[in-house]
């Protein structure tokens, strides 16, 4: 979370599942495209709704046939109805993540789709970015119906990740940092592969929330590996290449072993997280 504003607030982050449709079509190469939200019906002696802010999906397209298609997912604060936008530290922060994942992907069949949320909050039980991550999984469900997914977030990013893996093509999820608690609903990751990075230092979202929301889920995700960076915040600004590094890696390999793509992780990647690996601090 980025809590310029002060200390993150306790949440229901369970991951409600009602996110409406927030509209249609995809974006091209580089191109963006704003969802439509719900409209609602007035009743009498109502004022009429406010325009709601709109999601916005950057895509960078595969070289040829799509065959896997990455969601990237941002960060924000627990309470804001403020728009994000691309100026915002939290959805900048992820673009060196997805132009490293396309470097490695693109010529495989790997797309990488970014989301910029609607509004800045997480916002208790309405669950923003849960339901505009719900619209962008539907965007892309539409265009390729038949490819998995892989999720990749920061701080509420990684909440929105780990709640919204049950959609039936996601298959692998990476959670850098993530807000997750207690409440976070373990079953969403039931049979995904997962791999959870934190910092030890971080004092924004808590390693030992996260070390215990990986050991829940364990039984019955696919896999589950947990990475400690010793002496690491929460905003990924030191040990920057190993945080990319074992974020592009773990998604090369499952969308590797999911396609048959002829691509494998770096060197670098398997020497830092052994596949045999549950819990390593680096």
């Amino acid at each position: 979370m980025d809590h310029r504003d002060g200390e993150e607030p306790v949440m229901d982050n369970r991951g409600a599942q009602g996110a409406g449709s927030r509209g249609t079509g995809t974006s091209g190469a580089g191109t963006g495209t704003n969802g439509t939200p719900d409209s609602g019906a007035v009743r009498a002696g109502q004022a009429p709704l406010l325009p709601a802010h709109r999601p916005v999906l950057s895509v960078l397209e595969a070289s040829g046939s799509t065959r896997g298609v990455v969601l990237v997912l941002h960060g924000g604060k627990a309470h804001s109805r403020e728009p994000v936008e691309a100026r915002h530290l939290s959805p900048a922060r992820m673009i060196p993540f997805a132009r490293h994942l396309h470097r490695a992907g693109r010529k495989h069949g790997l797309a990488v789709w970014s989301l910029r949320n609607s509004v800045r909050g997480w916002n208790g039980p309405d669950m923003s970015p849960l339901q505009d991550a719900r619209w962008a999984l539907q965007q892309i469900a539409e265009r390729h119906p038949d490819v998995p997914v892989f999720l990749l977030g920061h701080s509420m990013g990684g909440l929105t990740a780990v709640c919204a893996a049950d959609h039936p093509q996601v298959e692998a999820v990476v959670a850098l940092a993530p807000w997750l608690g207690p409440e976070t609903p373990v079953e969403r990751v039931n049979g995904r592969k997962v791999l959870i990075i934190h910092g030890t230092t971080d004092h924004m979202t808590s390693p030992s929330q996260s070390l215990a929301f990986a050991r829940r889920a364990s039984a019955d995700a696919a896999s589950m590996q947990y990475v400690s960076l010793k002496g690491v915040g929460h905003f990924m600004l030191r040990k920057v290449r190993v945080w990319q590094t074992l974020a592009t890696g773990f998604v090369i390999k499952s969308f590797a072993e999911s396609t048959g793509a002829g691509v494998q992780p770096s060197r670098a990647f398997t020497d830092l997280l052994p596949e045999s690996s549950v819990h390593i601090t680096l």
